[in-house]
């Protein structure tokens, strides 16, 4: 054996080496070793994940809160139901049969300082009366029963005038499941004189199970539309905070380059630690929305509060953000690497060599558009097929804050020459223009949701707006009650204009009178009205010249000869009316005096005319009327404080169910204003997220910045140039998203108004609107610049 042929004998098999995973096996370990990077990357990496995790569980946190809104409707849906009384056949006003368990009770709803108080008064009439959901214990004369809102108001300082309005001993509160919401103001109160007679409706139990009625489609479009504009921000922002930071993971990731990584690996090493990153946020949400939620009972917002209980959100919408947020960070972070060429000695951006491409932005909301011109015209007779309007409004949105980063570097790029600190920011924009246009991201969408749904609300508003006819400048209360007492007409006056701020008085008690005699089965009895009261209140229903207690008047309709002659069948004079309560019921007669004139009606501040017989107290006693009811109509001296408040406790004392109610030239519906009140609740928290998102944003800015601000006060810069910079760096791409903001706000909401088939009323609703988004990001700006002035001291030039 020669030494060649030993030498290969003896020489042990070369070992095959690992064959690298492939496929899923290696985004697997990429992703992993991206997760393991940002886990123990020290403190740099720390800081840029804890960032992300802040900006992503601050969008999720919402995102939970809006998934939770189903649940919350039906239950606060559920508990209004149950707290209703149970509907009794023969229509509503069906009364149930008297029982050992049956209630009379009345209405008592009052209102205090623009809040409604819900109340009722209430009488058991057996041994084992029915309870409202949420009593433990009927409320017996003169004791209630309250809400722990109501308690608190009452026991303050600020409810005294309240308290005197509800004088009963409190016995119990209301347990949550009698209430709506936790700020609910309801009472439930005994009385030992209720009766049929003066008001007293009979029920039997509680519990509505009737469905609502539908919500007409103008109002659904609406409810789509403030939906997709309140989320949508809450998306991008959440796309936003996944690349905070991106500067240093691009150098970092250029050191893996150097030992050996592809530039495949790198980019799903990158997708890895964002993922890390919005795990984290997912997780810092779900933390946000549960501490959240504890406290949630105790905020109000616009009238509005709710139970934390009814914070549960959906299994499917919560499925959906767990899993398409971290995907999202991973797909963003690939579609963001693309423009970055990550070298194994250092990265290059894709800046001036390779411009965005304006094509394929601008064909987004042009396709939203697109969409929803083609969905058709919405009506009432027709339903409505929520997804094309969302997914229409999605992508104009969408598509807006695609359009702003070429907008910003097509603008910043002709910016030239100018003051030092507009030098520093625009050259700053000029290198890297994406970061600010993404952290305006958000507001640029918000605002241009804004202004589509104001356009939309002004332009159906009068749809729901209805004119009533009622005229405030003669009275600002009206009153109506069924308890008649002795010299009721003029009692009700003297009081009321006793009460502190009320310069005047239209009192009056009505009863309906018939012409007597019998009649045929199927003729109709001659019938009008009697209205009693002085002659001031006379006056201010006919057009009386002269009027002295005693007189008595016949008042015909305005221009309405037919009315006129059955009036003139019935108050014929010198003869008798028959008055009584109900048919069968007691009666009474008495003589119209032969010498009453005729004159005309006039409309009252209700903006209604009253016609019949009209008669002063000295002419008929209007505590024997029997079935009468007591109106009057209020003057108030506006500038007296707490006005409204005097007026209500005057009328509690006369009657605790009377009813007020103030005179508006302007009815609004109430579905539309509760769907009003929505929004305003959810565009204060899409804002209070969104200023904080720009907090976050522009202090990760400014940590990225941070050497480079050190350098610049070094060699001698003033803060006050570096400040100014920050600002202008800020408020260019500001400048050209609320452009952006105002230019497809008024496209999209002039698109909405074609689709419900109105018009635009208002083209200048933007200006409020960009007001406010202007205003937001001064004062995040302003908040921005403790810190900017910490990270301009000398220590940070350190390195390592």
């Amino acid at each position: 054996m020669t030494l060649l042929d030993h030498k290969n004998a003896a020489a042990p098999p070369r070992p095959t080496p690992p064959t690298p995973p492939t496929g899923i096996a290696a985004w697997l370990r990429d992703l992993g070793l991206g997760i393991r990077f940002a886990a123990g990357g020290g403190r740099e990496g720390w800081v840029r994940t804890v960032l992300t995790a802040v900006g992503v569980g601050l969008g999720v946190a919402l995102l939970l809160t809006a998934a939770s809104a189903p649940h919350l409707l039906q239950e606060r849906s559920a508990r209004s139901q149950d707290r209703a009384e149970s509907v009794v056949p023969g229509g509503p006003d069906a009364q149930a049969e008297k029982s050992d368990t049956s209630v009379l009770r009345v209405n008592a709803e009052t209102e205090y300082r623009g809040r409604t108080v819900d109340g009722w008064l209430m009488r058991a009439e057996g041994t084992r009366p029915v309870v409202p959901p949420g009593v433990a214990r009927f409320p017996g004369a003169d004791e209630m029963v309250v809400s722990p809102a109501l308690k608190e108001l009452l026991d303050s300082s600020e409810g005294s005038l309240l308290r005197e309005r509800l004088p009963y001993r409190i016995t119990g509160t209301i347990a949550d499941s009698g209430l709506v919401s936790p700020g609910d103001l309801v009472y439930y109160a005994g009385s030992d004189t209720l009766t049929p007679a003066n008001g007293g409706h009979r029920i039997a139990g509680y519990g509505d199970p009737g469905e609502g009625e539908e919500m007409p489609p103008v109002l659904i479009v609406l409810i789509i539309i403030i939906c997709v504009v309140l989320l949508v921000p809450v998306a991008i922002f959440i796309v936003t905070a996944v690349r905070f930071g991106g500067d240093r993971r691009d150098r970092r990731l250029a050191a893996l380059r150097l030992v050996g990584t592809d530039i495949r690996m790198t980019r799903r090493i990158a997708a890895g630690e964002a993922v890390f990153g919005a795990l984290l946020g997912l997780l810092t949400g779900v933390v946000l929305f549960l501490v959240g939620r504890r406290f949630v009972g105790h905020i109000e917002m616009w009238n509005v509060s709710v139970f934390p209980s009814d914070l549960v959100p959906d299994l499917r919408l919560t499925a959906l953000v767990l899993v398409a947020v971290p995907l999202t960070a991973m797909l963003v972070t690939l579609a963001a690497m693309r423009s970055v060429v990550i070298e194994p000695l250092g990265v290059m951006r894709n800046g001036r060599s390779r411009r965005r491409r304006f094509w394929w932005r601008l064909l987004m909301p042009v396709a939203g558009l697109a969409v929803l011109g083609m969905t058709g015209k919405v009506d009432e007779f027709s339903p409505v097929n929520p997804y094309p309007i969302a997914g229409g409004a999605v992508l104009v949105l969408v598509g807006l804050a695609l359009l702003l980063p070429w907008l910003v570097e097509a603008c910043v790029n002709r910016l030239h020459g100018g003051p030092v600190p507009w030098q520093l920011a625009t050259r700053r924009l000029q290198l890297s223009s994406g970061a600010a246009s993404r952290a305006v991201s958000g507001i640029t969408v918000a605002v241009a949701g804004a202004v589509a749904l104001q356009m939309m609300f002004a332009a159906v508003g009068d749809e729901f707006n209805t004119m009533t006819g009622q005229d405030p400048s003669r009275a600002q209360f009206y009153t109506f009650s069924e308890k008649v007492t002795a010299e009721a007409a003029t009692r009700t006056i003297k009081e009321f204009k006793a009460t502190k701020g009320v310069e005047a008085v239209i009192g009056k008690v009505e009863v309906y009178v018939t012409r007597p005699g019998k009649y045929a089965e199927g003729d109709v009895q001659p019938t009008t009205s009697l209205i009693v009261g002085d002659c001031g209140t006379l006056r201010e229903l006919a057009r009386i010249d002269s009027c002295e207690d005693g007189d008595t008047f016949v008042v015909h309709p305005r221009n309405d000869k037919k009315m006129s002659d059955w009036v003139d069948q019935t108050a014929r004079k010198g003869k008798e009316v028959e008055i009584s309560d109900a048919p069968g019921g007691k009666a009474m007669r008495w003589t119209l005096p032969a010498d009453s004139p005729t004159v005309v009606a006039r409309h009252d501040p209700l903006g209604e005319d009253s016609w019949g017989i009209m008669a002063t107290t000295g002419a008929i006693d209007p505590s024997t009327l029997p079935g009468a009811t007591t109106q009057s109509q209020i003057r108030v001296d506006e500038s007296v404080k707490d006005v409204a408040e005097y007026v209500r406790n005057t009328a509690a004392r006369l009657d605790p169910a009377m009813r007020v109610g103030s005179l508006k030239s302007v009815a609004r519906d109430e579905k539309y204003a509760s769907v009003q009140r929505g929004l305003q609740v959810g565009a204060t928290a899409t804002l209070l997220l969104i200023a904080a998102a720009m907090l976050v944003a522009q202090l990760e800015q400014l940590r990225e910045r941070k050497r480079l601000l050190s350098v610049l006060v070094a060699f001698g810069t003033r803060r006050s140039t570096l400040g100014w910079s920050v600002l202008w760096q800020t408020a260019v791409p500001v400048v050209i998203g609320l452009t952006v903001a105002v230019a497809g706000g008024l496209g999209l909401g002039a698109t909405l108004i074609a689709m419900l088939d109105k018009k635009v009323t208002d083209w200048w609703l933007f200006l409020p609107m960009t007001g406010a988004g202007a205003a937001l990001i001064l004062l995040v700006t302003l908040v921005s610049l403790p810190p900017l002035w910490r990270m301009m001291r000398p220590d940070g030039l350190r390195t390592e």
